[in-house]
């Protein structure tokens, strides 16, 4: 392995954390394999991170919100944990109150993967999960593969299979900041979808998908987060942005006008959840002593709809033994001379 590793912390049961930097062109990564999550990315040029997170492994067992986790094994929500297969009923951890999501109080972005491959520009984890593992039929074996594609794309493929029908979604979870302001309400966001996911006050979809137009859910022109509500913005959608798993596809594009940065995201994956990060309130400084209060970050967690195993007319995010799931998504970043 020839990315630079070094040690990050240690768990509380001793278990070591590794940290790996990779770099090309001009986007620069760390990576840590608690969560397989993405630690801190920047881009030259640009003195801010471009994501939230910590620099000492702690704060991130205490006061990570999925900061650049890799969510899984079924990200998003699933209504009272309920799944059937077949004739078989199982209950996934309920862990937000009467729901499921993001894999439960052990899922994917809380547990040490192990650091199989990495290189200069890229760094590859694995995963294997016990059958029952927070409910969920396994056993299961995933893998995470991160790459620097110059100029400047952060490319993240998702990989996995299971020896039972399962669940497996996974989403890669950065809260990006892509000016370095203490908010991104003046950040304006464009979302290629022509429906979103109408939800419940628990965030659970209602049913069928609903045209954007005429809505506050309507970014298929550009508008900033805070165009809407202001600093009441509770934007937490799904975002249709095709009936099933395919090709490459345009998503969203971000961009901050107060830096220049912009973000152009491209996926395989059907649905994007929006998250203006309105519920954070971190109270402990983040990289480069950022303060991380309600809008600090925004999420763009590319995945298949939430909800999927309770509404058979979506994509779905079910797994059969001898199948192999893959899932890509580019985060391409650049900036104004």
């Amino acid at each position: 392995m020839t990315g630079a590793i070094e040690q990050f912390g240690t768990l509380p049961d001793g278990t070591p954390v590794q940290r790996v930097a990779i770099a090309a062109g001009d986007l620069s990564a760390h990576f840590i394999t608690y969560g397989a999550v993405l630690q801190d990315l920047r881009l030259a040029g640009h003195a801010a991170p471009l994501v939230l997170g910590f620099d000492n492994l702690g704060d991130y067992l205490a006061h990570s919100k999925h900061f650049g986790a890799t969510a899984g094994p079924c990200a998003n929500r699933t209504a009272r944990g309920h799944v059937e297969f077949g004739d078989r009923t199982v209950t996934l951890d309920i862990n937000e109150g009467r729901n499921h999501i993001h894999g439960g109080r052990e899922g994917t972005g809380h547990l040490n993967w192990t650091l199989e491959k990495a290189a200069a520009d890229r760094v590859s984890f694995s995963l294997t999960l016990p059958d029952g593992h927070m409910g969920y039929p396994g056993p299961m074996r995933l893998h995470a593969h991160f790459r620097i594609v110059p100029p400047a794309t952060l490319e993240v493929v998702y990989e996995a299979d299971s020896e039972s029908p399962t669940l497996v979604n996974l989403a890669h979870h950065s809260y990006f900041n892509l000016s370095g302001e203490p908010d991104i309400l003046g950040h304006e966001l464009t979302i290629h979808a022509e429906r979103y996911l109408p939800v419940d006050d628990e965030k659970i979809p209602l049913g069928p998908p609903a045209p954007v137009a005429g809505t506050e859910f309507d970014f298929r022109t550009p508008r900033t987060f805070g165009a809407t509500h202001g600093a009441a913005s509770r934007l937490d959608h799904n975002f249709c942005l095709a009936d099933m798993r395919g090709p490459m596809q345009p998503a969203v594009r971000v961009v901050a006008p107060a830096s220049g940065v912009a973000l152009e995201v491209t996926t395989t994956e059907p649905g994007v959840q929006a998250y203006d990060g309105y519920q954070l309130k971190v109270p402990v400084p983040g990289l480069d002593g950022f303060a991380m209060g309600p809008h600090a970050g925004f999420a763009l967690e590319a995945q298949i709809w939430p909800d999927s195993a309770n509404h058979p007319t979506y994509a779905q995010a079910r797994l059969a033994p001898g199948e192999r799931l893959r899932q890509t998504t580019h985060y391409a970043f650049s900036r104004n001379a």
